[in-house]
């Protein structure tokens, strides 16, 4: 097969089974792994592990470490520390001493059955210690647990994690010397890396900000893009040359330029480069797993599995019990860092080139860590069943959390309920306070609710996705429900839970733009109202403004556009308020919720005449929370609810119609 032919057989295998993960809404990576062993020489036999894939996919590590050091920032570090220096250093350290004393202990109690020396052991502790940061940040960011107690522990243990790698690089190389020379090489190694490490960063800042800023006022993207791979490569280059790995100098580069006013740009354009030769490494381990001997070993891969799998999680587990968290908070912890991770996969390739790892021992670790990869989506998925079973305070904190939002709204009605109480979710309950329009927030950032209900915003930590929160928060009583953060599938969560048990409570949902506006109104989004589109009517106000157009002319503009864009605030823009006695008489909105018996049932809403007496119909929901295109040929149905517009006595009239018949 020639070098083009094979080029493309890895790009359409690539292609393939990343489409195929994001069908199953699991993470590329796993794509990679499955495309690899796929095509490798133990099953299709399509395409040879070649030593050129195997230096792309050494170059795919390389962007992979540049990344993490251009996203090491100590004030992170800074602001995560009780968990970084805390759970993540415990975490690592325990991992790899005592998984090193169990193998060891194991060998001298049954040599025949159990042979490995403590080199080879401690390299495979440090693949061990490691878990998925690509699989599990992705299903924290989906699950919008980022910032609760659980999260904050997880992350901070990734973020260690990432940096152990570091050390770990310089180690695993020095482990496969030659035992009489091992301690020698690993002295000489760790002389290299801080020296190489500390002259880099001593005075390294100083030159590569300069170097950057020299580049960039030639404002040539190409040229920009060209030093970044330059600079990384030669740092990398350099490490190696000093007898390290190439990913220690991927890493350094990525720190010094993490320190300059460039990084974000550089994020930008290194990701292509990243993500691509990072994908055609994980390809190039998948194409190294023989399915034939795992079929043959399966009992070991079974117990590679089962075994790190669950010393992850009852260590983590205790360690974070030990470090001040609850019952629940400590299994979740657990739970979402019992796999195997990507850095593993680069740790375990590492000591297979030093020699450390057995051939017949190879295939089956490898298809211990990518099944326990595959696993994770479903054990996170149903982690809070498993909680709730086995931890059972937990089910009576949750319960409590529950008394306490529902103590806080049992007396509220016709109230707004505000999902997510970030910088928008706080100026909507301002607002409303303002207008003495009684609201009550649920936010999963214990921190901010703390601070919150300690200024008097009536905040409470919960899960709006929840259905037992809505309940709590009052959903049947509520006058709205509106979802401020940028979430679409926590929206439709949302959403089919108000369409479910309370269809007539309208449900206002903010998105970044309007690529989903159809999937949020099939789901029963009353109104959706998209950021960009508020920016650009907003920057198009001032524009007009600043170029001579009169401010009334602005204002009738921007008013018109509103109008075409969201049809319940059609014709609303003439006041301040609706105090005054001329605005009194200024349209508004009502709802009405039809009887689920009325004698009309099955005639078209034209029949009824509204617009006869000055009413409009803005949108109508089914009883089932279905909502409806707006015609006069639409039939009507017991349970409907109806947004009408219009003048306060058009209004009365029109609903004495509708509830009388």
């Amino acid at each position: 097969m020639s070098a083009l032919e094979l080029t493309l057989l890895y790009l359409l295998a690539a292609v393939l089974g990343v489409v195929a993960c994001r069908s199953l809404k699991l993470p590329p990576m796993l794509g990679y792994l499955t495309a690899g062993v796929v095509i490798g020489p133990n099953a299709l036999a399509l395409g040879q592990n070649s030593d050129g894939v195997r230096h792309l996919g050494e170059f795919g590590v390389v962007f992979l470490m540049f990344v993490i050091g251009l996203e090491f920032n100590l004030p992170k570090l800074r602001s995560m520390r009780r968990h970084v220096f805390g759970l993540g250093m415990l975490q690592v350290t325990l991992t790899m001493v005592l998984s090193t004393l169990g193998s060891l202990f194991l060998a001298s109690m049954a040599p025949t059955l159990w042979t490995m020396s403590w080199q080879t052991t401690l390299a495979l502790s440090g693949a061990m210690a490691m878990s998925s940061t690509a699989i599990v940040v992705k299903l924290l960011s989906e699950r919008l647990e980022l910032d609760s107690e659980h999260g904050k522990r997880v992350m901070g243990v990734l973020l260690f994690q990432d940096l152990a790698v570091v050390p770990l690089l310089v180690l695993i190389p020095a482990l496969g010397s030659s035992p009489d020379k091992l301690f020698m090489a690993l002295a000489i190694a760790g002389i290299k890396a801080a020296g190489l490490v500390g002259l880099l960063l001593t005075g390294g800042q100083r030159v590569m900000r300069w170097w950057l800023t020299l580049v960039a006022r030639r404002k040539s993207e190409e040229l920009f893009v060209l030093n970044l791979l330059l600079v990384t490569l030669a740092l990398a280059w350099l490490t190696e040359w000093a007898g390290l790995s190439l990913a220690l100098g991927a890493f350094i580069a990525g720190m010094l330029i993490s320190e300059t006013q460039y990084k974000h740009q550089v994020e930008t354009d290194i990701r292509a480069f990243h993500d691509i030769l990072l994908g055609l490494f994980f390809i190039s381990i998948g194409m190294m797993l023989d399915w034939h001997q795992v079929v043959a070993r399966w009992p070991l891969v079974l117990l590679l599995i089962t075994l790190p799998v669950l010393f992850k999680l009852g260590m983590v587990t205790v360690l974070a019990r030990s470090l001040g968290a609850t019952a629940g908070v400590s299994l979740r912890t657990g739970l979402y860092l019992a796999q195997a991770g990507e850095f593993g996969f680069v740790l375990l390739s590492l000591a297979q080139g030093s020699s450390l790892v057995p051939q017949a021992l190879l295939n089956p670790i490898l298809a211990s860590m990518v099944l326990s990869m595959l696993a994770t989506p479903f054990i996170i998925m149903h982690s809070n069943g498993i909680v709730m079973r086995l931890v059972s305070s937990e089910w009576l904190q949750q319960s409590l959390q529950m008394t306490t939002i529902a103590r806080k709204s049992i007396n509220t009605t016709k109230h707004v309920i505000i999902c997510g109480y970030g910088r928008c979710g706080q100026n909507l309950g301002h607002m409303l306070e303002r207008e003495g329009i009684p609201y009550i927030a649920l936010d999963l950032d214990p921190d901010r609710v703390r601070q919150a209900a300690a200024a008097g915003d009536s905040v409470e930590f919960g899960d709006a996705v929840r259905l037992q929160a809505l309940i709590a928060a009052g959903l049947s009583r509520a006058s709205a429900v509106v979802v401020t953060y940028l979430d679409t599938a926590s929206a439709l969560k949302v959403l089919a839970n108000a369409r479910a048990h309370a269809p007539m409570v309208p449900v206002i949902v903010r998105t970044v733009d309007d690529h989903d506006l159809e999937k949020l109104r099939a789901a029963g989004a009353t109104e959706v109202v998209p950021e960009a589109i508020e920016g650009s009517l907003m920057l198009a106000s001032h524009a007009l403004a600043l170029v001579g157009v009169p401010m009334r002319r602005v204002i009738r503009v921007v008013q018109d556009q509103r109008d075409a864009r969201y049809n319940l605030l059609r014709g609303y823009f003439r006041g301040a308020d609706d105090d005054t006695v001329n605005e009194r008489e200024q349209e508004r909105l009502s709802t009405v919720t039809l009887p689920l018996e009325i004698r009309f049932a099955g005639r078209p809403l034209g029949t009824m005449a509204l617009q006869s007496v000055g009413v409009r119909v803005v949108s109508l929901r089914r009883g089932t929370g279905k909502p409806l295109e707006v015609h006069d040929d639409t039939l009507l149905e017991g349970g409907d609810t109806l947004v009408l517009s219009g003048k306060p006595e058009a209004l009365s009239t029109a609903e004495e119609k509708l509830l009388r018949g």
